[in-house]
């Protein structure tokens, strides 16, 4: 279902920041909240001092210029679906066709791809950018979210927290992206704890809305204490739904095929979702603003990864970057664009030299960046300031 122009023009021309449509008829009508949603609700400007950067690329594109870029296409999403859905089809198979051997690894590996692939859309339509219908976007969003145990409405609030306070005390994420780099060893050793499901129950407390401890602050974020009571009623159904979900499918897959059914279930979908899935999140998150130099601006505190050029740029955002998810300080600039137009979004700002400067790199260039040795707290706070 699309907007009409009327509600398409306007939502779009008042969003430029935020993720949310700004007029209330389309509201009324079903499509995404208002721009001026109450406090709980919002994701704000960036307006962190002296914010120089920030003017600067704002500026860049005029209201008319960046209208195409908010433009939401229901069949784009439909389609990066299908996408998605067929690379879980072949993992499943890979799996089903190696099934006993020890080349179910790779089977494995591929459906923690696949599942990844899956998480990037709950991310669309936590940013209410998946549909253009807001009933559609939640309801869609909310089934994608909970087929891998996270509470997509949740994740919304703790996500628009990131939004709006990147790097600082506020942002539940510092604790996963900040302090790089930290060592070749500690990301190892992270990565590898991941890999064999160590560290799955924090990946599904900070979805269930408890984010683990900022070692720079000492502080843990909980996000669920500032939201709207709105926002605070969906995501505490959400929880109960997914919790009530994951109960179910096993008793189900027992139910339909016995002990087998039981153990195909859980090694096709749930071993995956523990082990696999895992250090790809953490990767892709330190990726995006690990070992980052400056933080005043999404410019330079976010990091875009190139996916095209070299071989080595292709294949690891084949893995790691999903639905063009590696333009991401366009996103964390603009999150009122969905996925499918940041590709034409960053040729733009490049165009008008907002990038110039900013963390746009080889992804090899990136992990040389982040498995980088351990700076010392005095040189890694004289570069953050």
């Amino acid at each position: 279902m699309q907007q009409d122009s009327t509600h398409s023009n306007a939502a779009a021309l008042a969003s430029q920041v935020t993720d949310v449509p700004a007029s209330t008829a389309a509201a009324d009508a079903g499509f995404a909240p208002p721009s001026c949603a109450a406090q709980g609700e919002e994701f704000r400007d960036d307006l962190r001092a002296p914010g120089a950067l920030n003017a600067q690329a704002r500026k860049a594109l005029s209201a008319q210029e960046l209208l195409p870029f908010t433009q939401l296409d229901d069949l784009r999403s439909l389609l990066a679906m299908a996408q998605t859905g067929v690379l879980l089809v072949i993992a499943g198979a890979l799996l089903a066709g190696l099934w006993g051997s020890p080349w179910m690894l790779s089977g494995i590996a591929l459906m923690g791809i696949a599942q990844h692939s899956l998480f990037i859309l709950s991310h669309e339509a936590a940013h209410y950018r998946l549909l253009s219908h807001r009933g559609a976007n939640d309801v869609l969003g909310r089934l994608i979210g909970m087929s891998s145990g996270v509470s997509m409405c949740t994740y919304r609030v703790t996500h628009r927290l990131h939004h709006n306070n990147l790097y600082g005390s506020e942002d539940p994420d510092t604790a996963i992206h900040g302090g790089y780099p930290r060592g070749k060893a500690y990301l190892l050793r992270k990565l590898a704890q991941d890999v064999v499901g160590w560290n799955a129950w924090k990946t599904y407390a900070y979805f269930f809305g408890a984010p683990a401890i900022n070692e720079d602050t000492q502080r843990a974020v909980r996000p669920l204490d500032d939201t709207s009571p709105q926002l605070r009623k969906a995501a505490r159904q959400d929880r109960y739904l997914v919790v009530g979900a994951h109960i179910a499918l096993p008793i189900a897959a027992y139910a339909l095929g016995g002990w087998h059914g039981l153990s195909v279930y859980l090694v096709v979908w749930i071993v995956p979702l523990m082990t696999s899935l895992q250090p790809i999140l953490r990767l892709r998150a330190v990726c995006e603003h690990g070992a980052v130099s400056d933080l005043s601006s999404p410019l330079t505190a976010a990091r875009s990864n190139r996916t095209f050029g070299s071989g080595a740029n292709r294949v690891l955002g084949a893995i790691l970057f999903p639905h063009h998810v590696n333009y991401h300080l366009e996103h964390h600039l603009y999150p009122a664009v969905p996925h499918y137009h940041l590709p034409a979004l960053h040729r733009a700002l490049q165009a008008r030299g907002v990038l110039d400067g900013a963390e746009v790199r080889d992804i090899p260039d990136t992990l040389n960046m982040i498995f980088a040795p351990r700076k010392s707290k005095a040189a890694a706070g004289a570069a953050h300031v």
